[in-house]
């Protein structure tokens, strides 16, 4: 299981590879919501999310020979192009499964860091897993998953670290922070970190509206799945169940979780952009959007929201921007 001293030693493989990201404020944001909003801009991170680093951290703790043979790994679009930058910064071959209906950008930057792309039918019910299983099997590659992975988890928990540290120097020591969760690596990695640097902090889980498994299955105190696989524009936090590693250690550690529609995700990104400048997909602006929004939910005082990504379709953006403006 991941803890605080593997987190810790993936940062020390991380540090000078993935960057430190800052911890933006911004008045009227402030204002907007009525308190103190920091945003942690994960964003900015190599290949626009935090996937990079549990990527890098994922990859560099494997065993030399079998880093050699190469990795494969299974995304709609952050995970693998997190996947692909690590491997091809590291001289590895990398196979990266994505559906055929991820956007666009997404599959076009995993192909551009060198990794080799096979599409799968999602929506008609093609298996990525028997894809995956019979790559492994004739080509011996070492599988990356994208949450229930104990180093991925450390590498992704190395965000806490960091927030920890800056929230401290911004004044801050107690506080909801606010993570946008698929599977839950993130917010579990976080959690951990904070556990052991900002014990006054409490970590809080975000999802899309209809993709809340994580929300209800904290409150119902085991794993539930979502209805659905596809239909939230927040897609790069759309998975059918909390992850066996990653769901325990939420259980122990974060509060209650909260669910916001697509509309206010999109609301958020307009925010970020016009208040912070940076750009946010739907997935990475959901924290934001619950900072904003579900304020009677949350603890006074400030509020930590993690942007995790920034890779949205040009088209979708200007929509949105011309929307909420």
């Amino acid at each position: 299981m991941t803890s605080l001293p593997l987190i810790e030693a993936a940062a020390g493989r991380l540090q000078g590879h993935a960057r430190v990201t800052p911890l933006l404020e911004a008045p009227l944001l402030n204002e907007a919501a009525g308190r103190r909003v920091l945003v942690k801009a994960e964003c900015l991170q190599l290949t626009g999310s935090f996937k990079f680093r549990g990527a890098w951290s994922a990859l560099t703790a494997l065993d030399p020979a079998a880093r050699a043979r190469g990795v494969i790994a299974f995304s709609s679009g952050n995970h693998a192009q997190g996947v692909a930058l690590a491997a091809q910064r590291l001289g590895v071959p990398a196979v990266i499964v994505m559906p055929r209906d991820a956007p666009a950008p997404k599959i076009d930057a995993t192909r551009a860091y060198g990794a080799e792309v096979i599409l799968y039918d999602r929506a008609g019910g093609e298996s990525r897993e028997a894809i995956g299983a019979r790559i492994v099997s004739e080509r011996g590659m070492a599988l990356v998953r994208p949450y229930d992975d104990a180093q991925v988890i450390a590498g992704q928990g190395t965000t806490g670290l960091e927030i920890a540290a800056q929230a401290a120097a911004a004044g801050v020591e107690a506080a909801d922070v606010l993570v946008c969760c698929g599977g839950g690596g993130l917010s579990a990695g976080i959690a951990l970190a904070l556990a052991g640097r900002a014990p006054g902090m409490r970590l809080r889980t975000a999802e899309p509206l209809g993709f809340d498994d994580t929300a209800r299955s904290l409150a119902a105190g085991t794993r539930l799945t979502n209805a659905a696989l596809t239909g939230s524009v927040c897609d790069a936090i759309v998975t059918p169940q909390p992850g066996e590693i990653t769901f325990p250690i939420l259980s122990r550690l974060a509060g209650p979780g909260l669910a916001v529609s697509d509309e206010e995700a999109l609301r958020a990104m307009a925010l970020a952009f016009r208040h912070l400048k940076v750009v946010l997909e739907p997935g990475g602006a959901v924290a934001l959007a619950a900072a904003l929004y579900r304020g009677t939910e949350l603890r006074a005082g400030p509020v930590i929201a993690v942007a995790s990504g920034g890779n949205v379709e040009a088209a979708l953006f200007a929509d949105c921007l011309r929307r909420h403006a």
